[in-house]
C-alpha cells in the first residue's frame, strides 16, 4: 500500500509542478520570454523506482549532484530498460578526476556546472574519447551570482570571458546556457525580485552581445522547489525541482 501511495504522490506532484510552470510562464512579461521553460527533476538521494515513476508520467530530464550516484543510477538495469529516452543533467560540482565517470554514462545530456577554463578544457579533451568527434556535448556555465564563498561558479564579471573561451577553444562542447543556484531562503515576496536571477539574466545579455549569439538560444537554469515560479517570471527556461516532486530527502547519519 505504501508503494502505491508513493507512486500516486510522485505522479500527482509532477502534474502539479507542470501546471505551475505553465501558469508562471503565462505571467512572464513578453520581454523576458525566450525558450519555453523545461523541468529537470532533481533526483539526488532518490531511488530508481521513483525516477521510473516520474518517467512513466512523461518526465524525461533528471538532474544529479553527485558523480558516483549518477553513475549508479544511469547504469541501473531497470532505468536502462524502462527509461530509454531519459536525459541526465549533471548539476553538481565536477572534479577533474571524475570527468571520465560522468562522460561515460549512457544518456548524458548536459553538464550544467562548467565554471573554469581548466574544467572546460578537460571536459572538451576527454569528450572525444567517449563520443564521436562530430557529436558535441551540451554544457552550461555555472555563475556564482550570490557571491557566496561556499558556492561554486565563475564570478559574474568573468562570465563573458569564460563563455568566449568555451566557444573559441572547445570544439567538442556546445554552450547552451547559464546556470546558478542563488542564495537559499531569499524572500522575494517581501524583498522583491531575486537579485541572483536578475544577475544571471544580465549575464546572458552580456554574453549574447559580446559573442554575437542569439540570447533566445541560451537557457537560464535557475529556480528550485521554493522559488521556481518566481524564477520563470524572471526569465528562467530550466527549473530544477526535487522535494516538491519526490518529497523531503532522507537525512544522512
Amino acid at each position: 500500500m505504501q508503494r502505491i501511495m508513493t507512486e500516486v504522490d510522485v505522479k500527482l506532484n509532477l502534474r502539479k509542478v507542470w501546471t505551475q510552470i505553465e501558469k508562471a510562464y503565462e505571467r512572464t512579461p513578453a520581454d523576458l520570454r525566450s525558450i519555453k521553460p523545461g523541468l529537470v527533476c532533481a533526483s539526488k538521494t532518490k531511488p530508481p523506482d521513483l525516477i521510473i515513476q516520474a518517467y512513466e508520467e512523461g518526465q524525461r530530464d533528471f538532474g544529479e549532484n553527485y558523480v558516483d550516484e549518477l553513475v549508479t543510477k544511469a547504469n541501473n538495469a531497470d532505468i536502462l530498460a524502462k527509461c530509454k529516452q531519459i536525459r541526465w543533467h549533471f548539476i553538481g560540482h565536477l572534479q577533474t578526476n571524475k570527468i571520465n565517470k560522468v562522460l561515460s554514462i549512457p544518456n548524458l545530456y548536459v553538464i550544467e556546472t562548467i565554471d573554469s577554463e581548466k574544467l572546460a578544457t578537460s571536459v572538451n579533451n576527454r569528450w572525444s574519447q567517449h563520443r564521436h568527434s562530430d557529436c558535441k556535448l551540451p554544457i552550461m556555465i555555472q555563475i556564482n551570482t550570490s557571491g557566496e564563498e561556499e558556492k561554486e561558479g565563475v564570478e559574474p564579471k568573468d562570465a563573458v570571458k569564460l563563455a568566449k573561451y568555451v566557444v573559441d577553444n572547445c570544439e567538442n562542447l556546445q554552450l547552451i546556457g547559464l546556470m546558478t543556484i542563488g542564495m537559499f531562503g531569499y524572500d522575494y515576496l517581501k524583498n522583491g525580485p531575486n537579485p541572483d536571477f536578475l544577475c544571471l539574466f544580465k549575464c546572458r545579455e552580456d554574453i549574447s552581445i559580446a559573442l554575437g549569439l542569439d540570447k533566445k538560444q541560451l537557457h537560464l537554469s535557475m529556480g528550485m522547489s521554493n522559488d521556481f515560479e518566481h524564477a520563470i517570471e524572471l526569465g528562467s527556461t530550466n527549473v530544477r525541482v526535487g522535494t516538491t516532486i519526490f518529497g523531503e530527502r532522507l537525512k544522512k547519519n
